[in-house]
């Protein structure tokens, strides 16, 4: 009887994790994970949860539970990050956040003795490592993606710095942001345990804003000022570590510093290039034939194999090399044009500028358009939505081009969103 129970309390916090646009496969490896970051009860309590940010009163009414015992589980699970706590509009609210980027992460960016920290890195590397169920559906599904590349600010040339926007740069997110904290390197840590690390910095995993301050507070991250968050990203710059961070314009809450042997997003790159799982920047590396010496000192340092040496085709030298650039899946980072000893790479822009989605919930409706699963944003089982969240939601909707605003209504099949796009295309007669 206790194992069923365990087995259904389990069951539905997954169920409840992948009515996020970005969610994860039921796999044995995930029970797994789950049995070690929640107890059975925190199991069913978190299965309820709503997926939009909530009170504790919210919380309360679901759990038909007292206010005080809510209050004290909620903090308990911030606590441990596996909820993320936040001030809206002067009130304290409180988020699950998906698997990735979140509470997965979060369990090993600092070092604790709640978890069995080398048995999940065990666990994390075989879920997200060895089987491809969850990687492939993070990072291949839809078009639009979590992430995106950010370039490598000392590789650009001043007529390039002319073209980058400010939320192209990590810098300007230093800058801009609330509240910045640095972490362990999730990747790293967990291939620490495993013997598998390899020696760039780790701490110097950097979240921002509302997350930032949440981890601050619950000390899963070491709050920083401006100045040394620009010394710790030319940190990164110094190592050839590449800024992966969120795919969003506004309020970003993640930036990682990425190598290709560790990183999780580096190597989906390099599995899954086809379908572009990581979003590139506005930029392309481009080799100079007459000056470049074929060293390969490019094709090591590239974290995704997009450069890889050729013959030169010099019949007075058969043996010499040079480097060539598969553009399909190249990041635009730019970190080989450091590493160039004879100054023969460059960047130049691409023919067609990416589209970053402007803010978290700008992206989550399209991430959930793409994949099928926008029924799960608007029709909450747990708790309506406030008239708040519904105007956002339906806001980014009639926004976008109009096949998408199809994919939305026929998702939904909600004839107030019919009515309501149906209109936009009259007033944009």
């Amino acid at each position: 009887m206790a194992h069923n129970l365990q087995k259904n309390s389990f069951s539905r916090l997954v169920d409840r994790l992948n009515k996020f646009p970005q969610g994860a496969p039921p796999s044995k490896r995930l029970f797994q994970i789950l049995q070690m970051l929640f107890s059975e009860q925190e199991a069913d309590l978190v299965s309820s949860l709503p997926i939009k940010p909530f009170t504790a009163e919210t919380a309360s009414r679901v759990w038909k539970m007292s206010p005080a015992k809510t209050r004290t589980t909620l903090d308990e699970l911030a606590g441990r990050a596996v909820l993320v706590d936040m001030e809206l509009h002067g009130e304290l609210h409180y988020v699950l956040p998906p698997p990735m980027a979140g509470f997965f992460e979060f369990s090993m960016m600092r070092i604790r003795d709640d978890v069995d920290q080398k048995m999940i890195s065990r666990m994390f590397y075989q879920y997200l490592n060895v089987e491809e169920a969850f990687v492939r559906d993070l990072f291949t599904r839809g078009e639009t993606q979590l992430g995106r590349t950010f370039v490598h600010e000392p590789a650009l040339s001043r007529e390039n710095a002319l073209h980058v926007l400010d939320y192209e740069r990590a810098s300007h997110v230093i800058h801009s942001a609330t509240h910045m904290g640095i972490s362990l390197c999730y990747c790293r840590h967990k291939m620490q345990h495993l013997g598998r690390a390899c020696g760039a910095p780790m701490e110097i995993c950097m979240t921002f804003n509302t997350a930032a301050a949440s981890l601050i507070r619950h000390g899963f991250a070491r709050q920083v000022d401006r100045y040394e968050g620009m010394d710790l990203l030319q940190k990164a710059y110094d190592n050839n570590l590449v800024q992966f961070g969120e795919n969003v314009r506004e309020h970003v809450n993640f930036i990682c510093n990425c190598c290709g042997c560790c990183c999780e997003a580096m190597q989906a790159a390099q599995r899954f290039s086809i379908f572009n799982p990581v979003h590139t920047t506005a930029f392309l590396p481009m080799v100079d034939d007459t000056t470049c010496n074929g060293c390969g000192k490019c094709v090591e340092i590239c974290p995704v194999m997009a450069m890889t040496l050729v013959s030169a085709n010099n019949p007075e030298k058969p043996k010499q090399k040079k480097a060539r650039l598969n553009a399909d899946i190249c990041l635009g980072c730019g970190i080989c044009i450091r590493v160039c000893p004879a100054s023969s790479i460059a960047l130049t822009s691409r023919e067609k500028r990416v589209i970053t989605p402007l803010n978290g919930m700008h992206r989550a409706v399209v991430m959930a358009i793409e994949r099928g699963t926008l029924q799960n944003l608007i029709f909450d089982n747990q708790v309506l939505w406030s008239h708040r969240a519904m105007a956002g939601l339906l806001g980014v909707v009639l926004n976008l081009p109009p096949f998408k605003q199809i994919m939305a209504s026929r998702q939904v099949k909600s004839r107030y969103l019919e009515h309501l796009i149906k209109r936009l295309d009259y007033s944009r007669l």
